[in-house]
């Protein structure tokens, strides 16, 4: 097999990144009540970008405050036509500043600029542009007789895998409802929520609409604790849903959660091979394996094993690792030395349990956190790499004999966030996908969103859901 090499294709565009961020708080920039600030790494080097606001209980509570008296003034009372001229202005400036945004979502995070350039901030404006357009169509979202109200204040916390993506799920439709904000981004990925920030500030919404305030977990529990937010939104850790719904128990706050997954894809004799295999691959590696619907149990039907096995044995190898602000990468950094290193215990518990390791064939660099295309074959149901959300580019394969043992294996997980299927019999994936217990299910594609598409999951990845009618449901409290 030729292995084409290609030239060097840096990205050009350039990140306007400060040396220090304050906290954006009632629509000023400030300085952190304690004065502290913390480090944010670029991933693909260890070099330090910037540093950043570490806020507290303090400016926690300013912050919601502020967001209280935005929505009691300004927000709740304003026409929601008029609430849909900011969204639609903060849409059209994440297009207008994309490739600058697209560096910085990279820079901060280690995902290849591509993914960023096409995936990441496009959606994100995507959601920004839907939600305008359902903010004066709210009732028609509503069952008859039914008035739509805001919850009031949102505390929105979002994970560091798709930092800016997940701050547009959340605060779009939060807006478009009419609530007031205050957003707690993941500590390792600051800057392109804090960009945001900077665009909700030049599209002039009232001040303490939308507040940011950057921290560790300790700012994010002081945010699930204040007595005045209304309503949380997380997305993270089944470990840290399960500790802000014991918190959040008995009281008033309304709850949306979306947390870790082990989806399961699984793939029929009868699929057509090409497309599938590039459906894993796909659903896998995309962002290094950061992705919490990620289909990272591949479940293939035992006659084509082999040939399954021999395909993308191949096919990894065709990736490329390395600098993510090479338009030619396919597999960039992760996220942060701490992620690696979980990845690296796991992966050598998949060897200690006797599964056997392919990977890609590939040159590491010598700074960064990096790790190869991988997967294992042999692996067990009782193999922790099958039971085990390992969040990094790491696929598990497993076999299934008939249809009704695939669901069985499929299903024999605590989680229920997503699934794949790959047949090329339309009823059979339809058969399949109504028995499998997974919030989103993919027939013959994998990591497709749209925004008006509603997604979630349930048993241990959670509950509630976001984007289409069903996201704007979750911010009403009719």
């Amino acid at each position: 097999m030729t292995i084409f090499e290609y030239a060097p294709a840096p990205e050009t565009t350039r990140a306007n990144v400060r040396k220090e961020y304050g906290l954006f708080i009632d629509g000023k920039w400030m300085a952190p009540a304690s004065g502290r600030y913390f480090e944010t790494v670029n991933p693909a080097t260890e070099e330090v970008l910037a540093k950043v606001g570490h806020g507290d209980a303090t400016d926690v509570d300013r912050a919601v405050r502020a967001a209280r008296r935005a929505y009691e003034k300004y927000w709740r009372k304003m026409k929601p036509a008029e609430r849909a001229k900011y969204l639609y202005r903060i849409s059209r400036t994440l297009v207008e500043r994309s490739r600058e945004l697209a560096v910085l979502e990279t820079m901060d995070g280690g995902k290849p600029v591509k993914e960023s350039r096409d995936f990441d901030v496009p959606m994100s404006a995507a959601h920004f542009f839907y939600y305008a357009g359902w903010a004066d169509k709210l009732e028609y979202a509503m069952r008859a007789g039914e008035t739509p109200r805001p919850v009031g204040v949102a505390g929105q916390i979002v994970p560091w895998n798709f930092p800016l993506l997940m701050a547009a799920w959340k605060i779009a439709p939060a807006l478009a409802c009419g609530n007031t904000v205050v957003l707690k981004p993941a500590e390792t990925t600051p800057l392109t929520a804090l960009a945001l920030a900077q665009i909700i500030e030049e599209a002039d919404l009232p001040p303490g609409t939308v507040n940011v305030v950057t921290g560790d977990d300790t700012t994010g529990a002081a945010l699930v604790e204040h007595e005045e937010v209304d309503k949380i939104a997380f997305t993270g850790s089944t470990e840290v849903g399960k500790r802000i719904a014991r918190t959040t128990a008995g009281t008033r706050k309304r709850l949306t959660l979306e947390l870790g997954g082990k989806a399961a894809h699984i793939l029929f004799s009868d699929a057509p091979l090409d497309q599938a295999i590039e459906g894993v691959v796909n659903g896998i590696y995309f962002n290094q394996g950061h992705v919490c619907c990620a289909g990272s149990r591949l479940l293939v039907q035992e006659s084509i094993h082999d040939e399954v096995v021999v395909r993308l044995t191949e096919r990894i190898q065709t990736l490329r690792l390395g600098d993510p602000l090479d338009k030619n990468t396919d597999i960039g950094a992760i996220n942060s030395k701490s992620q690696r290193d979980k990845i690296l215990d796991l992966v050598r518990s998949g060897i200690d349990e006797g599964a056997t390791l392919v990977q890609q064939a590939c040159q590491i660099p010598e700074r960064g956190y990096y790790f190869p295309a991988s997967f294992f074959t042999g692996v067990q149901q009782s193999h922790r790499i099958a039971r085990e959300e390992i969040f990094g580019p790491v696929l598990s394969v497993l076999t299934f004999r008939t249809a009704d043992e695939a669901v069985e294996k499929a299903n024999n997980t605590p989680y229920g966030l997503s699934a794949g299927v790959w047949t090329d019999k339309g009823s059979k994936n339809m058969y399949i996908a109504q028995r499998l217990k997974a919030g989103v299910v993919w027939c013959n594609t994998f990591n497709l969103f749209d925004p008006s598409s509603p997604f979630g999951g349930y048993r241990e990845s959670g509950f509630g859901r976001e984007g289409g009618v069903h996201g704007l449901k979750e911010y009403l409290a009719c």
